[in-house]
C-alpha cells in the first residue's frame, strides 16, 4: 500500500479508536437501522455495513469512520475507549 492510501485508512491514523463492535452496539442503543446511520453521517450504507463487519478498527477512510462517530454522538452516544478512566472499559454508553 503506497503512502497517500496508508494515510487515509483508519487503521493506520494514530487516535481513532472507534471500532467495528462500538458502531454496532451504539447503533443498537439508538435503535437505529444501518441505513438510518448512514443517512445522518453521509456515509454509503454499504460502507457501514462492512464497518460493522470487524470488531477492530474498520479499514476504511478516516473521515468516513469520524462521520460515523459525529453521526452517533450527536444521537447521543458517548464512546469510551481503552485509556478512558471510566468504569467497565471499552465500549459505548448513552449520555
Amino acid at each position: 500500500m503506497d503512502a497517500i492510501a496508508i494515510e487515509h485508512r483508519a487503521e493506520y491514523v494514530p487516535g481513532v479508536m472507534l471500532t467495528g463492535s462500538q458502531i454496532r452496539a451504539a447503533r443498537a442503543l439508538l435503535g437505529w437501522s444501518s441505513q438510518q446511520l448512514a443517512d445522518r453521517s453521509g456515509v454509503h450504507y454499504a460502507t457501514v455495513s462492512r464497518a460493522e463487519q470487524t470488531d477492530d478498527v474498520p479499514s476504511m477512510r478516516t473521515a468516513s469512520l469520524r462521520a460515523l462517530q459525529t453521526a452517533l454522538e450527536a444521537g447521543g452516544i458517548i464512546f469510551l475507549s481503552a485509556g478512558d478512566n471510566r468504569d467497565g472499559g471499552p465500549g459505548v454508553r448513552l449520555r
